[in-house]
């Protein structure tokens, strides 16, 4: 009996200790399942809010991309002031949040070998030059090696191509088109060390045919070719149209500034946009320019001597011996800034318009600028409009002031060149793609003879004023064609500066820059 009494309070117990820990466990599932509940009512909220806040972000971005400034992307500006300074305000706040960009596919293609390039002059010899070389290397079916950039020149900038070009972009845009790394792969990179490479400068103005037929066996023989002169080394015309379209689609969409260039010159265009519209001069009255010319125009007898002894300091400087006077009078001297007042007004240029000088030091200093400055007194530079701190990692990197300067004068209202030198041409054709914007090509050779004669009294100012406009009517960036000069290609029209090839209406179809 009392085993039996023992046993049954024993089996209550332990039933009623089962039955507290099934309780337990049963407590414990609610709970858990509530937890799973909150958890799954908290992680549904975050999503739907992650999917709300993408939403707006892709809407603003959108709204970004149709009020943003256009002169970085490679189109003209048709935007207001006020909006002007909206959309730099959502550029800086949504940069961030722009979409992953579409990649091309890659074009898949047997290698020949491996193009290297040695760029040589200032930023927009080099910047046609590299167009070449994609296009080249791309119709030879090599590998191109990221063009190196000249250190050596006058100028002596240190820049890397990355210092001053987006090249991730500069690679996966022309990923369709042809195969370029940033350098050689190991094996062949040593080898180059070595020296076991040929080494070669093109010849000048050559037809395609000419690096499939002479070029193209080297490479295949040697696996490795270094190009080491680049300027003018492909022809202006009498080429396929595949190969005058690629070359623009490297100038206008693949060569894309870095962002802190881009970013820089966006600012210096907002600055010039909020005092309206703006000219931008390039006024090529640099020492170098003045010394390499030999055109002295208006130089002292001291300053005459200081250029002639920094021509002759130069041994790639080949003319010597320079007739100034002569010179000018066939129009290939750059006009002094003396001449430069006088012709703007002549074309009745508002006085009152802001004019962005678009070059380095000028020679002579104010005392040359002086009526220049009379006659237009808002005279301004990227160096009066930013802060010395905002210049600070550009000095003594003239390429990458020189692409400052390249992005503003794109987007300004009206340029106008002194000099038909590199940067005139490559900006004169770029402002053609964008729409044959407003560009003053000067006849130098006419105006300075109207100058002369104006200045000797034979001529009024009103008929000095009427001839000047009357002469430069179709010399406005108006469409036109080509000159070509058979044999004669530095005489002809430069591609860059006329790209006809490029300027119908499929030309909207390249991404902007």
């Amino acid at each position: 009996m009392c085993r039996s009494g023992r046993s049954e309070k024993k089996g209550v117990v332990i039933a009623m200790g089962l039955k507290a820990l099934s309780g337990s466990r049963v407590e414990k599932l609610k709970s858990s399942m509530m937890t799973s509940r909150s958890r799954m009512k908290l992680w549904m909220i975050r999503a739907t809010t992650s999917v709300l806040l993408w939403t707006c972000i892709v809407q603003l971005t959108a709204l970004g991309e149709m009020w943003g400034p256009r002169v970085l992307k490679g189109w003209p500006s048709c935007f207001s002031q006020d909006s002007s300074a909206a959309a730099a305000a959502l550029d800086d706040k949504l940069a961030w949040s722009a979409p992953p960009r579409v990649l091309p596919p890659k074009r898949i293609y047997k290698n020949n070998g491996y193009l290297m390039v040695s760029c040589n002059g200032g930023l927009n010899q080099m910047r046609a030059a590299i167009c070449d070389m994609v296009t080249i290397a791309r119709y030879l079916n090599v590998t191109l090696i990221v063009p190196e950039l000249d250190k050596t020149s006058f100028w002596a900038d240190p820049s890397e191509f990355e210092d001053i070009f987006d090249v991730d972009h500069f690679i996966t845009s022309l990923r369709d088109e042809v195969r370029i790394l940033k350098e050689l792969p190991p094996r062949l990179k040593k080898r180059v060390e070595q020296g076991v490479f040929y080494s070669m400068p093109p010849i000048s103005w050559s037809d395609i045919s000419y690096y499939r037929n002479q070029i193209l066996p080297l490479i295949q023989k040697y696996k490795v070719v270094h190009l080491n002169r680049t300027d003018a080394r492909l022809a202006n015309n009498g080429q396929p149209l595949e190969i005058q379209k690629l070359r623009c689609r490297v100038n206008f969409s693949a060569l894309r500034f870095t962002s802190q260039i881009e970013e820089l010159g966006r600012r210096v265009i907002r600055l010039l946009r909020q005092n309206g519209p703006f000219l931008v001069l390039h006024l090529r009255y640099e020492m170098d320019m003045l010394a390499f010319s030999g055109c002295t125009q208006g130089c002292n007898k001291d300053e005459v001597e200081e250029l002639t002894r920094m021509r002759y300091a130069y041994p790639w400087w080949k003319e010597k011996i320079i007739n100034s006077d002569l010179k000018r009078k066939d129009g290939l001297c750059p006009l002094t800034p003396e001449e430069t007042a006088l012709i703007l007004r002549a074309l009745d240029i508002d006085r009152n318009i802001q004019i962005y000088i678009a070059a380095g030091e000028i020679y002579g200093g104010e005392r040359r600028m002086a009526s220049l400055a009379a006659a237009y007194p808002r005279l301004v530079r990227k160096e009066t409009l930013l802060e010395s701190s905002d210049l600070r990692f550009f000095q003594n990197h003239s390429s990458q002031m020189a692409a400052l300067d390249y992005l503003v004068s794109l987007e300004s209202d009206i340029f106008v060149p002194t000099y038909d030198g590199n940067m005139a041409k490559v900006v004169e054709g770029h402002r053609r793609f964008l729409g044959f914007k407003k560009t003053i090509l000067l006849d130098r050779r006419l105006l300075v003879d109207l100058i002369d004669q104006y200045s000797k009294g034979s001529l009024s100012w009103d008929d000095f004023s009427s001839a000047v406009k009357e002469s430069h009517r179709d010399r406005m960036g108006n469409p036109t064609n080509r000159l070509v000069i058979p044999d004669r290609p530095k005489e002809e029209d430069y591609f860059y500066a006329n790209p006809q090839e490029c300027l119908q209406p499929s030309s909207s179809s390249y991404e902007p820059l």
